[in-house]
């Protein structure tokens, strides 16, 4: 069944969705799996790229805080630094179970040149008894977007399945751009429509539609911090923080948004996210946090400057745009990946700009054949991206990244609505061109700060 929209936009903490929010989930799984158990000390392994730059990413902060039975979409981010304080001074950690163990982020066991089989994002947890005795183990593996899957599962654990059952009878399934567009042709229905459809099976469309626009409301939100904030990012780059300065800027220089200034609007938008999710802040992923920015700055362009788009018809077009938006990144979920440590940032920012520019696509009045188009536009110019993080840290070149395919989203769907929707490329031909990319990449350009920018610019 496709990937559900609420999987794929799910409420977490920066700085990413594979290093910081799939592990807490984990830990908080494993947390539940041990808490009858006379457990006395926990034992943390970080594998590949989860140890390459899980410092830099909050990884062991994140782990720490998933023990104690917190999930990344309910977890306040200020209370989350606090508690984190209390466990460097204390050297104890209360469990989800009510144990207490010794524990530190020191504590945990850090293999970056070991790479599990299954995934680059690979941790271990054991829990011990008095003796020393093993008494649980279990094997996680974060795959992006903050899903994860563990040894002994097939398929990853999603945000909606704890709490709404999955029914596999939807009645548009499709995994594929053919079989979406065969879906649209056959119903007559647009790709948000279809995407809609699908979500009914396991929610009721009122439900959809307000979980989409609580979404959207995270989203601004999450700008509105940003542009509040000064000052520089933290982890030791002392990267400025330009949202507020920008936002001032445009607010003065531009007071009835000219179109003229739509893309500074735009830049502003998508990095104003990414600096909040780079210091922790609330983010939505979309799909993922390294590529936050990339969705709500093309939904703001589209609520802003599409022409007839006024107040009573915000809410509708929020939902259209996500839903479909949506409906492109399970294809990408299900076809190759949207982790950056498995096939670089293509799968991140390239994935979020095709999501975004099919939105944008539907909402301009583009049929399903240019929302098709759209999307692989978006994704061919992104193809080949790799993720080489300085530190380690979500914030150069991520963060300007994210403005520029921003841009690109709008370019391609505009391209698109120039067009009837035929083209050489099809939509499935460039997610497998990426899957097959990502797997030719070298390593050391997968978010583990071994190659490119992350050892060519001086950290100091």
């Amino acid at each position: 069944m496709p990937v559900s929209v609420f999987d794929l936009f799910s409420v977490g903490v920066g700085p990413s969705s594979s290093h910081t929010v799939g592990p807490m989930r984990a830990a908080a799984d494993f947390a539940e799996r041990v808490a009858e158990l006379p457990l006395v000390t926990i034992r943390v392994d970080l594998y590949g790229s989860l140890a390459s730059t899980g410092q830099g990413h909050g990884t062991l902060g994140a782990v720490a805080i998933g023990l104690t039975g917190e999930q990344p979409e309910d977890v306040d981010p200020d209370a989350m630094a606090a508690a984190l304080d209390t466990l460097e001074e204390s050297g104890t950690l209360r469990l989800s179970g009510g144990q207490t163990v010794p524990f530190r982020l020191r504590d945990v066991v850090q293999h970056p040149l070991t790479m599990l089989p299954r995934h680059p994002n690979a941790m271990r947890l054991r829990a011990f008894d008095a003796d020393g005795s093993e008494l649980a183990v279990e094997t996680y593996y974060s795959v992006g977007g903050g899903f994860i899957t563990r040894d002994g599962e097939d398929e990853p654990t999603t945000v909606s399945e704890a709490a709404i059952p999955v029914d596999d009878a939807v009645p548009y399934p499709f995994s594929s751009g053919a079989e979406l567009l065969a879906a649209c042709a056959a119903t007559g229905l647009p790709v948000s429509g279809i995407a809609l459809a699908n979500e009914v099976a396991t929610r009721s469309e009122d439900e959809v539609r307000a979980g989409l626009l609580r979404i959207h409301d995270v989203m601004e939100a999450c700008v509105d911090r940003s542009v509040r904030r000064s000052g520089t990012l933290p982890g030791g780059l002392d990267v400025r923080r330009r949202a507020a300065t920008w936002f001032e800027q445009l607010t003065r220089d531009d007071p009835g948004h000219d179109p003229l200034f739509a893309m500074e609007w735009v830049n502003l938008t998508a990095m104003a996210v990414n600096e909040e999710n780079a210091s922790g802040g609330r983010v939505v992923t979309a799909p993922t946090n390294g590529a936050a920015g990339i969705i709500p700055a093309v939904l703001y362009y589209a609520l802003t400057y599409v022409p007839g788009i006024t107040a009573d018809h915000r809410d509708a077009t929020v939902v259209r745009f996500l839903l479909t938006a949506g409906a492109i990144g399970s294809i990408y979920k299900e076809r190759a990946s949207i982790s950056g440590a498995e096939v670089g940032c293509q799968g991140e920012v390239g994935s979020a700009a095709s999501m975004a520019a099919a939105g944008l696509a539907e909402v301009l009045g583009g049929t399903p054949e240019q929302v098709e188009n759209a999307a692989e536009i978006a994704m061919e110019h992104n193809l080949g991206l790799t993720c080489d993080p300085i530190g380690g840290l979500v914030q150069i070149p991520c963060i300007e990244r994210n403005a520029i395919a921003a841009n690109k989203a709008v370019n391609a769907a505009r391209m698109a609505l120039r067009g009837d929707g035929v083209h050489h490329v099809s939509l499935d031909q460039v997610v497998e061109t990426m899957r097959q990319t990502g797997a030719d990449m070298s390593s050391k350009y997968k978010e583990t700060a071994m190659g490119g920018l992350a050892v060519n610019v001086p950290l100091c």
